[in-house]
């Protein structure tokens, strides 16, 4: 573990053993004042234990001399500088996302020569590969039209056609479906600026004979057929994050390696996109599971509520041949606890009114069924076809409010967060009983915070730590309140939307509009979000487990319904916990694989009650390591900050309050 957060800097000293001098203790203490005042004050000494046993005047604030004194007895006598350790921190698990990496070459085809396998272009005609191959350097590119990776990487593939057909290199595009939808695809090719030609490999015999392994991979070969590069394209995308520019750029530097007579210095790397399903003989893998009895019904408990015609997901799953179609993908992102959406760890007494988990049962038939020949079985055995309201989940909403202008959201890369103000111009006090927010391009927006600013308030920068009252956020974007609950939207509140648009290979223009449906009577309780923080955040250069801590002692009780955890891509794993006095200290959510991808709100059965004078604690770790691909920048100190090449470190609290007492 990497200590080198705000814990104070006396940590890092012992945890060096007895040889340090003054001059360590000087450049650990200024590393830490972060605002020069010579002292360390409470704020920039977060972790209070270290505090108490360093600060021998009990006053709170700490000097550089008094620092010194204290260490120096403590070598002295040799007495124990006790450490906040780790221990309420879940083991923390392999991270979710995804880079290129470099594989060795051996077992990969490379230096061997490509079989000439026949191929049908989209207008039908029949070509040989060698006829493709014959004078020119190749370049197959396997894509999915209903790949966001695919999408993403088109515009590259573009520059790359017109950067490098004058140099004799072709382009050739291979459609990974055995059943594409040929006008989709061809109208995703020609937004895309792509003039070169594309081919269907219905069969998968090219997939096979280059043992591809996802849609996003690329294969270099020369005028002989012979594999010389096979990997990704660049570095930008991959599963789970997006940068602004590419760092490595592994086609551009084979192309260039072949066109000045070198031998390719990068053959093979990984290529992070959507996983194929081969076609394999599966004539030993026999289940007595079958599509329409057993597997339908998991799709439909665990993957329908998004991927369905007009869902979030990118895809459908509500028929045989969707599920068919996407095989590849559902078996590496169920395999590895992505797929359903899910990442609470279990505690003993933990429930959730949302729990999207995959039960150990359901997962082990799915996989089973999807390694087997996959028998689609008796129709009569089917379920009942999951329903859904059509464009609002809510049903339709009482009002409908709309941001006042769009936002244009570029083709690639990242963009800095976006704001707009929407004017409610109710006259008098309404109660939300339920909100869903909508985005024109969902395929662009990650998530939505909406803050509400009471008449005649000021709408500035609204601080992302105070709460919100409403979010969009992927797995999230709706709120149903029980009957008796509700969220106060004040008259003529202003609404104030705070959004991240992430680019996905296409330009595109966006306008939030936001669902309300009332009470038809005043609520029992009102709905209220708070949050815990830590703006005091110091995330080392290279650190890939720093700790951070923060907490807050309640005066008064609290009724807890749930809880949404807030980090940038740094963030590893992130914890609450109560701690009351003369007990142990009780988990109340733990994250041990913190995706920000997926920010869920984890929300109660029943209402966690909190008793006056306990403290509620956050404690999250950060990956700031060249290790982490998402990392926009590993030699950067992180701070706070907005925008997510900095980082973050709020745990929102949703509770209740009666509204007599308000």
């Amino acid at each position: 573990m990497n200590y080198s957060g705000p814990l104070v800097f006396a940590v890092a000293i012992l945890l060096q053993g007895s040889a340090f001098s003054a001059d360590i203790i000087e450049k650990r203490f200024h590393q830490f004042d972060t605002n020069h005042d010579g002292i360390l004050s409470g704020d920039e000494l977060l972790a209070s234990p270290i505090l108490q046993k360093l600060d021998a005047a009990k006053l709170g604030p700490l000097t550089l001399d008094e620092a010194r004194r204290t260490i120096n007895r403590l070598k002295a006598t040799g007495a124990p500088l006790e450490v906040p350790t780790p221990t309420t921190l879940l083991e923390k698990k392999a991270s979710l996302t995804e880079a290129p990496l470099m594989i060795s070459p051996s077992n990969t085809g490379l230096g061997r020569q490509v079989p000439d396998v026949t191929l049908q272009s989209s207008k039908g005609e029949q070509l040989k590969l060698s006829e493709l191959a014959k004078g020119n350097v190749l370049v197959l590119a396997l894509f999915n039209d209903k790949c966001p990776i695919s999408n993403k990487l088109a515009p590259e593939l573009s520059r790359i056609e017109k950067d490098y057909t004058s140099r004799g290199v072709k382009l050739c595009l291979i459609h990974t479906s055995t059943e594409p939808n040929l006008d989709g695809t061809q109208r995703f090719m020609e937004s895309s600026g792509i003039g070169s030609p594309w081919f269907l490999d219905r069969k998968q015999t090219l997939q096979q004979s280059l043992l591809a392994t996802t849609s996003t991979e690329v294969f270099v070969l020369d005028g002989s057929r012979t594999l010389v590069y096979r990997g990704a394209i660049n570095d930008q995308y991959g599963l789970g994050y997006s940068r602004d520019v590419a760092s490595k750029h592994f086609l551009r530097e084979a192309l260039d390696s072949l066109s000045n007579g070198r031998l390719v210095e990068v053959r093979a790397t990984t290529s992070p996109g959507c996983a194929l399903d081969l076609v394999t003989d599966t004539s030993g893998n026999k289940t007595d599971l079958t599509y329409h009895k057993d597997i339908a019904r998991i799709i439909q408990s665990h993957c329908i509520e998004c991927h369905h015609g007009t869902g979030l997901a990118p895809f459908s799953l509500e028929k045989y041949e969707d599920v068919i179609e996407n095989a590849g993908m559902i078996k590496k992102q169920v395999d590895r606890g992505v797929m359903p959406p899910w990442f609470a760890a279990n505690h003993p007494g933990h429930s959730w009114a949302n729990d999207r988990s995959m039960s150990d049962q359901d997962k082990s038939d799915l996989l089973a069924w999807l390694r087997s020949d996959r028998p689609i079985g008796n129709v009569e055995d089917a379920p009942l076809p999951r329903r859904f309201l059509g464009e609002w989940s809510i049903g339709q909403p009482d009002a409908i409010l709309e941001m006042p202008t769009a936002i244009a959201v570029k083709a690639e890369g990242t963009m800095p967060y976006q704001h707009s103000v929407i004017e409610t111009s109710f006259p008098e006090d309404r109660w939300v009983q339920a909100y869903e927010i909508i985005p024109q391009s969902r395929g662009v927006v990650h998530h939505v915070i909406v803050s509400m600013h009471e008449k005649g308030a000021q709408v500035g920068s609204a601080n992302a730590a105070a709460g919100f009252w409403a979010a969009y956020v992927p797995g999230n974007s709706y709120r149903n309140m029980p009957e008796g609950f509700a969220k106060k939207l004040p008259a003529g509140a202003r609404l104030r939307l705070q959004i991240h648009y992430t680019p996905n290979g296409k330009a595109v223009e966006d306008k939030i509009k936001i669902g309300l449906k009332f009470t038809k009577k005043d609520p029992l309780y009102e709905v209220k979000v708070s949050s815990l923080w830590n703006p005091r955040i110091h995330i080392s250069p290279g650190a890939s487990d720093h700790v951070e801590y923060a907490q807050r002692q309640l005066d008064e009780g609290m009724s807890i319904t749930g809880y949404m955890a807030h980090m940038h891509v740094r963030g590893k794993a992130f914890k609450y916990e109560l701690l009351t006095p003369g007990q142990p200290p009780e988990v109340l959510l733990d994250l041990p694989r913190y995706d920000f991808n997926w920010q869920l709100q984890y929300t109660c059965v029943q209402p966690k009650v909190i008793p006056p004078g306990s403290t509620l604690k956050i404690t999250a770790v950060f990956d700031n390591s060249a290790g982490n691909p998402a990392n926009p920048d590993p030699s950067k100190v992180v701070r706070w900050g907005e925008q997510t090449n900095d980082e973050m470190m709020i745990g929102y609290i949703e509770h209740v309050a009666p509204v007599t007492l308000r």
